[in-house]
């Protein structure tokens, strides 16, 4: 199971580059379908769509825990206007669209506190911050959560919306040209994993296709293909 952009397009290059020998079967997701839900029930071998972050929150909403067999890439969440052109220009008192997701929600906080729009409050290492932890908002932006495969439709509707990087791909925006700015690689939590069940955690198919997915081959097509929009945790 994998989301479309860029994670199927990074296991169809494997598949057909790399190992035709793989028996490789990828399911898009789409809709209302559960990638770690369907992995629980046996439905699939593995999933490649989320960060560790997110992860820890549906373990723990599960009740259950799976393996993580290799940290692949980074999708830098970007903030994106189609009223401004800088982060200066955005208007008192506009709307910003945010993740619904707990992790996402947090991140992206903190990608508008990095950049000097909002202040949180001081938490506690892995505690994930809340809008109830905006101390200090100067432009009186107004929040508003919703589902991130709708962040990149909202952008008609706000003044800011903080996407995703697999939806702005999917969108048909280019995060490193059209984002007014990004996460830093360096240092990112949010690295995007293949995950698996802890009875998989040593099946040879599924062990393989982690070497493949961290080898510098890999590296080098996520260079090429996303120019910055989406980075290799291991560099080519």
């Amino acid at each position: 199971m994998a989301s479309s952009v860029p994670h199927a397009e990074i296991l169809e290059f494997v598949g057909e580059k790399l190992a035709p020998e793989l028996p490789l079967k990828i399911v898009e997701i789409s809709g209302d379908l559960r990638p770690n839900a369907l992995l629980r029930d046996g439905d699939a071998d593995a999933n490649f769509f989320q960060h560790v972050p997110f992860l820890r929150s549906e373990e723990a909403a599960m009740g259950m825990r799976f393996a993580v067999i290799a940290a692949v890439h980074i999708e830098p969440l970007g903030l994106y206007s189609r009223r401004a052109k800088a982060l200066a220009d955005l208007p008192n008192g506009g709307v910003v669209s945010l993740s619904n997701s707990v992790s996402n929600t947090s991140r992206g906080l903190s990608l508008l506190q990095a950049n000097g729009l909002i202040r949180l409050r001081a938490t506690d290492a892995g505690v994930n911050a809340t809008l109830d932890d905006v101390i200090e908002n100067p432009k009186n932006f107004r929040f508003v959560e919703i589902a991130p495969p709708q962040l990149p439709r909202s952008l008609d509707d706000v003044a800011l919306a903080v996407i995703n990087g697999n939806y702005a791909l999917e969108a048909g925006l280019e995060p490193a040209r059209d984002a007014l700015a990004l996460e830093r690689a360096e240092g990112n939590p949010y690295a995007n994993v293949l995950v698996t069940t802890e009875d998989l955690a040593k099946d040879p198919r599924v062990l393989r296709l982690g070497t493949l997915l961290t080898s510098a081959e890999v590296a080098e097509f996520i260079r090429n293909r996303y120019r910055g929009s989406v980075v290799a945790v291991r560099p080519s």
